[in-house]
Formats: structure tokens, C-alpha cells, sequence
């Protein structure tokens, strides 16, 4: 290794919500340690910088979305992509964490070496193709599970035919206009259900819009102000109303979504009221927002004041339930015949999973298949000695979790110091059952979950989706009973035959 390749005890891999909280968490609960953020990309956010398609917004409270050590103090409760970005950045000069991030530095390779208990880093700028080396003796993905550089793109047929614009939300241009256009929206999920409405709206609004949907999604309307949050903040001090607002909210995210597993047919019904009650309309409802599948048996998706419900009762958007069969010059033409007609389409056809930012482990420079692991508190994996991954709530802020999480490396990384442990990982139970990383039943999940690690049956094992349990257990978990120290392989090794020795 050359003198000039860089150390630090701690190299975190992304720049968003998630990599800032947890080099907060290690500068106030592991401190002393030496860290590093690396972004691929040129600037702070992650998903709230990359994408600035119309009205992109949090679909989780602020509350709970923001930081526990930051509250937020803005009275929006779904904020704009734009407010989110500078509340990241805001938090990240604060606490002297901006200095840290590393732009232009792409992890291509990551390769544990266990004579040394130190990672090797392959570090690639994306605008040039170059690369260096870096090396840490933890490293922790804080870039989610989405594939940020690919969305899931269906091909249709025809599509060169169509004499107007194609446009995807990942990827929206700066110039782009949609003033007075008939405007095509191919998707039913959380970008979807954002674009449609929020497209009508400003100086130069569509003329009109359609959300052509294969299936319809559960949506529910939630208010764009936070009332009871706006009465406490007024009464109690900032910190204190935060903490009671967070509970408060978290406790209602807890109990709905047990409600709705709980007793699905009463949650169709409670939901398809509140939707009728907007529309306006009971057959428009049952046609177009009443799904086959029960509610979060795929992630639920929310409206600030029913914005996209009014904007289909006011008649500037409808909903069209159908399938494609081809672009048409003119349009999308369905398998009834039947044509939209439109100048722009836009194909919010949803992201595609990547297993932790595409990083790829290798343990002494043989690659451990994550498939074959198992995921110990939501946080590290069998297999793969100091590493660990954050993995948010599908069913409730992904903070929550995240911050979970980052605690929890922190009281790894303290515990190993005290016990004199270079290198640690997860020991499984052999009585585990293997249970899908994800347990939800959305197309984005199924066509990729087969390369995650998964999940076991039981505690630490459990990525569960209840924030009110994992905030009890998770830091609690005995960490002696649980991890293992590493030993160096030996050097006789034959790779052919032998196992990677970390409890694979």
C-alpha cells in the first residue's frame, strides 16, 4: 500500500439523509474515530438532490422523517424535495459534517482483508474513470437499496413512433415545458400520484393530465399542515414540542398500519369512504382507487389534502385503469383500442432495487454471495466482517430505522474497542428460516429481492416494521452472544473448496 492511500477508521458511502444522520450518530456516540463520507454524485442529498421532477416531496411526515438531534421546524408536513435538500445540507454545517464528503468518489470495489482487518476501497470518479484506493477498518452503505442510475424502464412498442416528448421523473430536464400539453402519466406510485396534480399547478400549468394505470394503488389524503403539531409548538418549548409531535405521530403510523393488517376489510372500507368523500364520486373510486390487494400489502401512498383527488374531481385530471398496447404519433393507444391522446408522456414506471449503492463485498478477494446471508438487526450481515448497511422502514419514515441503525454501528464500533476485537461479524443461528428481506408484495420488490440477503424468523434476525419493538430491542441486543470475532484465513486456503469463514 502506498503512502499516500488514505485511512480512516470509518468510511461511510453516501452523502443523503441517511449518510449524514449516521456521521452524526458516530461523531456523538463513537467519538474519536476517523471517518470519511464518499458521494458518487457532485453534491449533498442523495434523492433529494438528484431528482427535481414537478412537486417532489417527502411521503412521510417531517417529524419523523427529519432527525431526532435536528428537529424541524418548517410547518409543512410533507415538505418539498426543495426544503428536505436544505434541511440535509443545513444539518451537515451544523455539526462540521459537510468537510467530511468526498464528492466524485464512486465505490467500485470493496475487498476485506482479515490478516489486517482493514477494507480495501476501489474509489472511481464518475466523470473521469479514474481511480484510487482508500482503505478503513468499517465500512457502513448509507445509499439505500434503489438504483439511482438505472430506473426500472419498461420498453414499449412504438415508442420512436410518437411525434411528441418522452420524459422519465429520474431523469427530468431543467427546460422542460409542459405549458397547455396534454400530458400522459404511465405509473399509479408515490412519483405518480406527486406529478399528476402538481403538473396543474403554477404559471405555466398542463392543460390537461392522465395517470394511465395498470392496476390502481392504495391512496389516502393526509393534511398538508400538521394542526395538533402547529398548537403544541405554540405552547411548548422547540425541543420538547418535537419530541411530542415525533410521538405522537409515530404512534398513529404504528397503530394504522396494524390496523390495516389487522383488519384489512375495515381498512378498505374506512379508505375507500375518505376517497369517495373527495371524488365525489363512489364508481370513480371503485373503478380507478380501489385496489385488488389489501392496504401496505404494498407501500400506501399519501396526498396533502387530496390534491390529486381534487384535481380529478375539478376534471383537470382523470384516471384511466388499462393496459398499453402501443405508441401511436399521436399518443398511447390501449389493448381496447382505445387512444390517449397527449404531447408528452411521462413514464413513471418506478425505480429498480440495488443491493447497498452496487457495492459488491469481497472477503480476502473472494466475493460473498448476499443472497446466501442472513441480516442481523437490520444493520449487518453474515459473511461480511465490518460492514454494515442501512436499511429504512417501507411502512413508516425511513429515518427511523436509519437512525436505529446508526446507533446501533456506533455501540458496535465502542464495544469492539473495549473488547479488543479488530474485525467482528454476525453469527447466525442454524435454525433460521429464511424469510425475504422485504416483505412487500410490489412489483419493484419482487423483480430483484433474490439478490438481497435475507431475513430469519426470529430476533436479532427480524427486519421488522414496527419502529415501537426495534426501538426497544434493537439496542439492547446482547452483542457478545451475537457477534463473533474474525479470524485471519489461513494461508493455505484452497478457494475451491473452503468456505468464506464468517458465518456463511
Amino acid at each position: 500500500m502506498s503512502e499516500s492511500t488514505q485511512h480512516v477508521d470509518v468510511v461511510i458511502v453516501g452523502a443523503g439523509l441517511s449518510g449524514v444522520g449516521a456521521a452524526y450518530r458516530l461523531q456523538t456516540q463513537a467519538p474519536g474515530r476517523t471517518y470519511a463520507i464518499l458521494e458518487s454524485r457532485e453534491a449533498m442529498g442523495g434523492t433529494w438532490d438528484l431528482f427535481r421532477y414537478p412537486g417532489v416531496r417527502s411521503d412521510s411526515d417531517m417529524y419523523t422523517l427529519g432527525y431526532a438531534f435536528k428537529p424541524w421546524r418548517d410547518g409543512k408536513s410533507l415538505a418539498d424535495g426543495a426544503s428536505i435538500l436544505q434541511y440535509i445540507r443545513d444539518t451537515a454545517d451544523e455539526f462540521g459534517i459537510a468537510d467530511r464528503v468526498q464528492y466524485s468518489s464512486k465505490v467500485v470495489g470493496a475487498d476485506f482483508d482479515t490478516t489486517t482487518s482493514r477494507w480495501t476501497l476501489t474509489i472511481e470518479d464518475p466523470r473521469t474513470g479514474e481511480t484510487r484506493t482508500m482503505t478503513c477498518g468499517f465500512l457502513y452503505s448509507c445509499a439505500g437499496y434503489y438504483d439511482y442510475e438505472q430506473p426500472h424502464a419498461p420498453v414499449f412498442e412504438g415508442v420512436d413512433d410518437f411525434a411528441g416528448e418522452v420524459l422519465h421523473p429520474q431523469f427530468w430536464p431543467e427546460d422542460a415545458d409542459l405549458g397547455g400539453k396534454r400530458v400522459v402519466v404511465i405509473g399509479s406510485g408515490a412519483t405518480a400520484v406527486t406529478l399528476v396534480p402538481s403538473m396543474l399547478k403554477g404559471e405555466n400549468p398542463a392543460a390537461h393530465v392522465t395517470m394511465l394505470q395498470r392496476t390502481p394503488t392504495w391512496i389516502s389524503a393526509v393534511p398538508s399542515t400538521d394542526k395538533n403539531a402547529e398548537r403544541l409548538k405554540k405552547v411548548l418549548p422547540p425541543a420538547l414540542a418535537h419530541r411530542a409531535v415525533r410521538a405522537k405521530n409515530i404512534a398513529f403510523s404504528t397503530a394504522f398500519y396494524q390496523f390495516c393488517r389487522r383488519r384489512p376489510e375495515t381498512a378498505r372500507k374506512l379508505l375507500t369512504g375518505l376517497a369517495t368523500k373527495v371524488v365525489g364520486d363512489a364508481q370513480t373510486v371503485a373503478d380507478h382507487f380501489t385496489p385488488t390487494y389489501d392496504p401496505w400489502d404494498q407501500r400506501l401512498c399519501a396526498i396533502p389534502s387530496g390534491d390529486l383527488f381534487r384535481a380529478v374531481k375539478a376534471g383537470d385530471a382523470s384516471v384511466v385503469t388499462a393496459h398499453v398496447d402501443r405508441f401511436v404519433p399521436e399518443g398511447i393507444r390501449l389493448t381496447s383500442g382505445e387512444v390517449l391522446e397527449a404531447d408528452v408522456v411521462v413514464t413513471a414506471t418506478g425505480l429498480r432495487l440495488l443491493a447497498f449503492g452496487g457495492i459488491e463485498p469481497h472477503v480476502d478477494g473472494e466475493r460473498v454471495p448476499l443472497a446466501d446471508q442472513y441480516v442481523w438487526n437490520g444493520a449487518m450481515i453474515t459473511g461480511v466482517p465490518n460492514f454494515a448497511v442501512c436499511i429504512g422502514y417501507t411502512n413508516a419514515s425511513w429515518t427511523l430505522r436509519a437512525d436505529l441503525t446508526h446507533r446501533l454501528v456506533a455501540k458496535v464500533l465502542s464495544w469492539m474497542e473495549e473488547r479488543g476485537h479488530t474485525a467482528v461479524a454476525p453469527q447466525p443461528d442454524a435454525s433460521l428460516a429464511p424469510q425475504p428481506l422485504l416483505d412487500l408484495a410490489a412489483g419493484y420488490v419482487q423483480r430483484s429481492i433474490d439478490a438481497f440477503p435475507r431475513q430469519g424468523d426470529k430476533r436479532p434476525w427480524q427486519v421488522r416494521q414496527n419502529y415501537v419493538l426495534d426501538s426497544v430491542h434493537t439496542l439492547r441486543t446482547d452483542l457478545d452472544r451475537t457477534l463473533g470475532p474474525v479470524s485471519p484465513r489461513p494461508a493455505t486456503t484452497d478457494p475451491a473448496t473452503d468456505p468464506v469463514p464468517v458465518g456463511a
